[in-house]
């Protein structure tokens, strides 16, 4: 793995300030990269401009991804900085309503959809030239078990996880021929803030303790265990690097091998 130092990489994270996004931009940093953050949250924002390498390695900006203009504005402000990129994270996502299809409002169906798919159509359709400019790179799609496997109470989530997939099978043959590589992650039970959340709403609706249903998502892969954020990091640290000049067109889970979610 001697390769997979990131020095002189540039780098573009969307959601960026918590969570795997943060776990990512770390993993970045520490191997060298030039890392451009973009988030919706200032609390997290303020924090991570906190961070030693503010302004000279790292780069934090205040964007809404679900507001094409909001991203536009952002990438304007990312190009004054370079005009070329070696990776782009599209890891913004919410988790959406948990609830039967017919129990779920037009509008929160919309809203998962444009938060977890639009986003990934604003930020890539950006940053495709900045990365056929630098002769190639990669592109990294956070998707989730959701996206290749069914997940009950969860239809808008796995609809734009799927979509997500699609998306990322479709641009590796598209942009091969420019050496951009293009790859789907599909992280399995991240014990962090979200999923805390997303137990604590499954329990209220099915009436049971919220620790059995963080059991129960334990259960769900082969090997019972929860996934860190830090390990979504570390693979796409290897997907951004040079070890993975070959790898493309692929939807990898990283899941302790996830053989259900329900």
């Amino acid at each position: 793995m001697a390769n997979q130092t990131l020095k002189n990489k540039k780098i573009i994270i969307s959601a960026g300030a918590s969570g795997i996004g943060l776990a990512t931009v770390k993993v970045c940093l520490d191997r060298g990269a030039t890392v451009f953050v973009s988030d919706i949250n200032e609390k997290y924002i303020n924090k991570l401009k906190k961070n030693s390498k503010i302004n000279k390695k790292l780069f934090v900006f205040n964007c809404d991804a679900s507001d094409e203009y909001q991203v536009n504005e952002l990438f304007e402000k990312i190009k004054k900085k370079t005009s070329k990129i070696d990776c782009l994270i599209n890891n913004v996502g919410i988790a959406g309503p948990t609830a039967t299809i017919e129990n779920i409002s037009t509008d929160d169906w919309e809203n998962t959809m444009r938060v977890n798919v639009f986003s990934h159509y604003y930020f890539t359709r950006l940053a495709i030239p900045m990365l056929k400019k630098n002769k190639g790179g990669s592109i990294i799609n956070i998707s989730s078990g959701a996206g290749i496997m069914g997940f009950p109470l969860r239809s808008p989530y796995a609809a734009s996880k799927w979509a997500i997939v699609g998306m990322t099978k479709t641009l590796s043959m598209e942009l091969g021929k420019f050496k951009i590589r293009v790859n789907a992650l599909c992280p399995g039970t991240i014990k962090g803030d979200r999923m805390i959340r997303v137990a604590k709403d499954k329990a209220k609706l099915l009436r049971v303790s919220k620790k059995s249903i963080e059991k129960e998502f334990i259960s769900m892969a082969s090997m019972n265990c929860w996934i860190y954020e830090s390990d979504i990091g570390k693979m796409c640290g290897f997907l951004i690097s040079d070890d993975a000049a070959r790898v493309s067109g692929q939807v990898i889970g990283v899941d302790g091998d996830a053989i259900r979610l329900h």
